[in-house]
């Protein structure tokens, strides 16, 4: 049809008849796409809802391997037992015994397999025997023997992550009692005399003394396998407040160690003791009754009691003049550390290897073990200091001031030393039967990062 020649209103008709078409047609279209739509969705919501019903299940893992799929049996190596008495039991050929036990070899140290170390072996099908023998030297690594198909021996280590955590207590009887009652580690026990025993005396510590630390712990898989450095220290005895901040100075090891607030090293050139977890079961005296002799005599020496064979250590640096036995003192060392201090430890069950006349140690540096040879009653060590040549009892001696980081580093100490000490004081020990627990102090401290090393 020509529109051009319709009469006017036939013409209107005509477009009010096809817009009504058009609009119905736009409608029935919309009908049908929703409805569609709409099935879609409910069928998309019916496919969620179906595969929301199967548990989405996640394999048990270890060692690299998917638990569930495996046969697991543990065991631990024998007395005596070496790593060819392992597979020979397990029923490895001589000539496939030889090819794992040379790779092995080139793996990890075999002397290293002791008596006690966990084995697991796994197997996919009993019938077929054991496919893989999984040896753990430590919490930090495992070794997979692949045993039949590869036939090889690999080494995987375990990540290691540290955390900055908290602790704190109040002594109320010994620091072992007031830390292990707490649930902290004997490895932070030794940790904490390590930062402090320069200023604390740990074998005559005060009722209601109290300690704070931040330190590092490490886990493997989320368990804790170790501590690191107690980081920053507290301790409180009476009036006296004493602290410990670790420094770090990275490759220049020389200034790495415990500083007091001020930047002066926690070592003020010895030791309070020769010997940890010890007890004093003498002192040092001008008239006392020797054990021994049984008549009176001065005892020019502080005796610590300690279990046969406990270590005995240099309580500073210096070069040994005397290492030799005499029927009054026993096997005992005498070490020069400068021209006004000397050292003398006596009664040892045994002189340490390579601790000879003329040989230079170490502060801490073990020289020989607990014993009681010579005028002895029992293990201790009968410790003996001399100043300018006189024995002195060193309880009561007022060290040399050590010297002080340079001014170089002071600007690196202050600021790890500022950002640990509000930790500290923001730590509140309370008495045991309300004990505090760890708290996590996850921040680094600006200029130290925190360090992740695998023994």
């Amino acid at each position: 049809m020509d529109l051009y020649k319709v009469p006017t209103r036939l013409y209107a008709n005509i477009l009010r008849r096809k817009g009504l078409l058009i609009g119905f047609a736009v409608l029935t279209t919309a009908i049908i796409t929703f409805g569609f739509y709409t099935k879609k969705q409910q069928q998309h919501d019916q496919s969620d809802v179906e595969l929301a019903a199967f548990p989405v299940i996640v394999p048990n893992m270890a060692w690299g391997f998917a638990l569930d799929t495996l046969q697991l049996v543990h065991k631990t190596i024998d007395e005596g037992q070496s790593l060819s008495d392992i597979l020979a039991a397990l029923g490895i050929g001589s000539e496939k015994m030889q090819s794992l036990i040379l790779q092995a070899g080139q793996v990890f140290d075999l002397r290293g397999m002791r008596a006690g170390k966990p084995l697991i072996l796994l197997s996919k099908d009993s019938i077929q025997g054991i496919d893989y023998l999984v040896y753990e030297p430590s919490v930090y690594e495992y070794i997979v023997f692949d045993l039949h198909r590869d036939q090889s021996v690999q080494k995987f280590v375990r990540p290691v992550t540290s955390k900055v955590e908290t602790a704190a207590g109040i002594i109320e009887g010994s620091l072992w009692n007031a830390m292990v009652d707490r649930g902290y580690s004997y490895e932070l026990t030794a940790k904490m005399e390590q930062a402090l025993k320069w200023s604390i005396d740990f074998h005559h510590l005060q009722k209601d003394d109290e300690f704070r630390l931040v330190y590092e712990q490490d886990y493997v898989e989320g368990k804790p396998v170790a501590v690191g450095n107690v980081i920053a220290a507290q301790y409180t005895t009476a009036d006296t407040v004493f602290h410990s901040i670790y420094f770090d100075n990275g490759a220049q090891r020389k200034e790495t160690g415990y500083y007091d607030l001020a930047g002066k090293p926690m070592n003020a050139g010895f030791l309070k003791a020769p010997v940890e977890y010890a007890r004093i079961s003498s002192y040092y005296s001008l008239n006392r009754l020797h054990p021994v002799l049984k008549y009176r005599r001065p005892h020019y020496g502080t005796d610590y009691a300690a279990p046969y064979g406990t270590p005995i250590v240099a309580v500073g640096n210096g070069t040994v003049s005397n290492a030799s036995y005499t029927g009054g003192n026993g096997n005992y060392v005498k070490i020069r550390h400068n021209e006004t201090y000397e050292t003398q430890y006596l009664h040892m069950q045994k002189i340490a290897t390579g601790i000879r006349p003329g040989v230079a140690v170490h502060q801490g540096q073990v020289i020989g073990y607990v014993g009681s040879t010579g005028l002895a009653t029992g293990p201790h060590v009968c410790f003996r200091f001399w100043k300018n040549g006189q024995q002195v009892n060193h309880l009561k001696m007022d060290l040399p001031p050590a010297k002080p980081l340079p001014d170089s580093l002071m600007g690196k100490f202050a600021a790890i030393r500022d950002f640990y000490v509000p930790q500290l004081q923001g730590i509140h020990p309370v008495a045991l039967n309300h004990a505090t627990t760890t708290t996590d102090a996850t921040a680094t401290p600006p200029g130290q990062a925190l360090k992740i090393d695998n023994p």
